[in-house]
Formats: structure tokens, sequence, C-alpha cells
């Protein structure tokens, strides 16, 4: 009887299971490979960021019914900000500030990223300026990025909120494709 009742305690919450989501997508190797970008913390963070932009935007368009569970995501990955600070060594006493301020970077890129799956600017604007700090990028990573990005976009119209509430995100992330078309081996 308590069995059960702890197992399902346990079990992970649909945020959860939809940041966990986000996160693995955020990490396919195809981005640092042929897309380019830095395997670094920031790097990881701004991977992270981009796909949760374009998963927010996705549960956006479903109004109120998804509102429950864009907020629960954005507390389980404010929590994990907190932790991924923590590991690499950041003090109690700077996390709140520091937590507050990957909180903004999320919202200014979110709303960069909005404007530019939009068509109010270029995507490869907004992608050269936050994933890559303005760097020169080679043209096939910033064009196979591109496609990656449009391509999860698309992917993730086709999914219904109990898809995302259960985590599965596999139809937009099979589509981090390399510039030639190929997933990377």
């Amino acid at each position: 009887m308590f069995a059960a009742l702890i197992a399902r305690l346990r079990a992970p919450k649909p945020a959860h299971r939809l940041y966990f989501a986000i996160v693995g997508a955020a990490r396919e190797p195809a981005l640092f490979q042929d897309g380019r970008v830095p395997d670094t913390f920031d790097g990881r963070f701004d991977l992270v960021l981009l796909h949760a932009a374009m998963v927010f935007r996705r549960l956006r368009a479903e109004g109120a019914a998804a509102t429950e569970l864009a907020d629960g995501v954005f507390e389980v990955m404010c929590g994990d900000f907190d932790r991924s600070l923590r590991e690499v060594g950041i003090g109690d006493t700077g996390i709140g500030r520091r937590v507050k301020a990957m909180a903004r970077a999320f919202y200014g890129r979110a709303h960069a990223y909005d404007r530019a799956l939009a068509g109010e600017e270029p995507l490869e604007a907004a992608l050269r300026r936050n994933l890559y700090a303005d760097q020169d990028v080679p043209p096939e990573a910033m064009a196979g990025l591109v496609t990656r990005v449009r391509a999860f976009e698309a992917g993730l119209r086709g999914l219904s909120v109990d898809d995302l509430r259960a985590g599965r995100l596999a139809p937009a992330a099979t589509a981090a494709l390399t510039p030639s078309g190929r997933r990377p081996n």
C-alpha cells in the first residue's frame, strides 16, 4: 500500500518530464559537432534556453490549458539553474542574484527567438547573437542549425499538450539533422 504511494510521489511530474526532454534535445551532439555551438557551460545553457523558448512558444499557443505546465517547467528550469551554479562552486550568497540573471537572460533570448520565429527578424541573427556571442560561424554550421531549429519548431506544432506533459519531444527532437540531412552516427 505505501509502496504504491511512495512510487507515485517519486514519479516525475509533467513539468519535470518536459524539462528533462528539453535538456535532452539541447544536448544533441549534432548541435555541438555540426552546429559548432561551443561545448561550454554558456553554450549548453544557451541551447537549453533556445529549446525551452520554442517549447514555451508552443505552450503559449495552447492558452490556459497549458499555463500550469509552462509555469511548472519554468520553476523546474530555475531550480536546475540553481543546482548547476552550486555544482560549479557558486556559494549561497551569490545564487539568488545569479539565478535571477539567468532567468532574465531566458526572457531576453525567448523574446528574440519569438521575434525570429515569427519572421520579425532573421533567425540567423538571433542565433549568432545568443549562441555564438556574435562570433563568426561557418555558413554550413549556421544553415544546419537554422534547419534544425525550424524543424524542431515544426515538430512541436505536431505535438499535443498530453505529449508535452508526458515529455514526448521525440518527433521534434528527431529533427536534429546534420547539414547533409543525415543523423550523426
